[in-house]
């Protein structure tokens, strides 16, 4: 699927999609309930979807009525594998909560989940007691629990999510467990795992994100809850406000611990007018300079990150490219390239971008199959001499299904 973007004037307001990083938690800490939680506001994407279908295959009972979701939890798997279509959350979250049980299960997804490397996982799960093989470090992924107690060391260079899993896993066990981490990156994340870990009963003890303390024999309870708004999609449309207008984003909580929440800090730092209440962000385009920051704890921002430093008079600084390797795309790579496109240059140095703002010229780009690439790409088009046509659109079910419905809500010039 192709869509156009040209040059728009934005105004107006827009809620904000569910959380992903919070629901596909709260999705899985309901499976673990012996009860039936309750979820409002949700709204689902492909890795939403994905996580739902998960839990359903390990026993849980799911009904859904419009944006109430309820979750009647148990452990007692239907079918003997995992498909996590190509969220790599639930595939590092899963694993060791599959590994929970006793029986064989296959953990498998789509073909670009299928190329991303897990090489750290299966180390860590057979010194916990786990049955656990992969095809060359890559999926699929069989396992055979049950998960034990005891200690573990974890390389995070990567990625948090396998500690997340983990994390949920290893209260239910009978013995204790101390999990020790090197090198953690996205330690928001991290602060986010075990807030939500709280809500259902479940008490870790973090010992400066280098050891963690895991009490087994805990016991998770059910929740009623609000699900929150996504910072990581309403990234792109608070961006959209501070290069076009001016846009109100509804359901984003002040203080969220999403590591993408962020952006309200690089957005007032540009010179964008930030206002931020108790669920809404109001931001309005200001007199926009260049920036620099530091992405490494919040990669995901990389993408609206360019796209606002576009806009931006100088040469724009981000670190913690490195993080960027092992997404949906080599997403360095694919912002070069596509950016390009467009006129405008990026130069990598080892971990930093630098990006040059200037004029946006037309042209088809791709998505490279990676949600936020298209998004970023779409934030480009805002303000381009001729449109921006973007390749492969459809990719952006991933994370936020309504994203081009909503950006023309509030103005934006979508064809397609």
């Amino acid at each position: 699927m192709q869509k156009s973007v040209s040059s728009s004037r934005i105004e107006g307001t827009v809620a904000a999609p569910a959380s992903k990083s919070v629901l596909q938690r709260l999705i899985a800490g309901a499976v673990l309930t012996h009860g039936t939680s309750h979820l409002h506001a949700v709204t689902f994407c492909d890795d939403s979807a994905a996580a739902l279908r998960i839990v359903t295959t390990l026993g849980a009972e799911i009904e859904l009525d419009g944006r109430d979701l309820r979750i009647k939890g148990g452990l007692n798997p239907r079918r003997d594998v995992l498909d996590c279509g190509e969220s790599g959350l639930s595939l590092r979250m899963f694993t060791p909560i599959g590994a929970l049980c006793t029986c064989q299960l296959k953990i498998t997804g789509q073909p670009a989940l299928r190329r991303r490397p897990i090489d750290m996982i299966p180390e860590p799960l057979r010194r916990l007691g786990v049955n656990c093989s992969t095809i060359d470090g890559r999926l699929p992924l069989t396992l055979q629990g049950p998960l034990r107690g005891g200690e573990v060391t974890l390389d995070g260079a990567i990625s948090s999510q396998f500690l997340t899993g983990l994390l949920m896993a290893l209260p239910l066990v009978e013995a204790d467990s101390r999990i020790r981490v090197l090198n953690l990156k996205s330690k928001p994340y991290i602060d986010l795992t075990l807030a939500i870990l709280q809500k259902f009963g479940i008490h870790i003890e973090n010992q400066a994100y280098r050891r963690f303390i895991v009490k087994g024999r805990q016991k998770y309870q059910p929740i009623e809850l609000t699900v929150e708004g996504d910072y990581s999609g309403a990234a792109f449309l608070l961006v959209a406000g501070a290069l076009r207008g001016r846009i109100e984003v509804t359901g984003l909580q002040q203080d969220s611990q999403q590591a993408d929440r962020a952006i309200l800090t690089v957005l007032q730092s540009c010179g964008a007018r930030v206002q931020v209440e108790s669920n809404r962000v109001l931001v309005e385009r200001g007199d926009l300079r260049a920036f620099e920051c530091d992405a490494t704890d919040c990669p995901d921002l990389f993408p609206p990150l360019v796209a606002l430093a576009v806009g931006c008079s100088g040469q724009s600084h981000i670190r913690g490219a490195n993080r960027l390797l092992f997404k949906e795309s080599d997403r360095a790579s694919a912002l070069q390239s596509e950016f390009g496109k467009l006129g405008i240059v990026i130069k990598r140095n080892d971990d930093t971008l630098t990006v040059e703002g200037g004029k946006v010229k037309g042209g088809i780009v791709e998505s490279h199959h990676d949600h936020r690439i298209a998004m970023a790409l779409a934030l480009a088009g805002l303000s381009a001499v001729d449109p921006v046509i973007i390749s492969g659109a459809e990719c952006v079910n991933k994370s936020y299904p309504a994203f081009f419905n909503d950006l023309k809500h509030v103005g934006g010039n979508i064809d397609g």
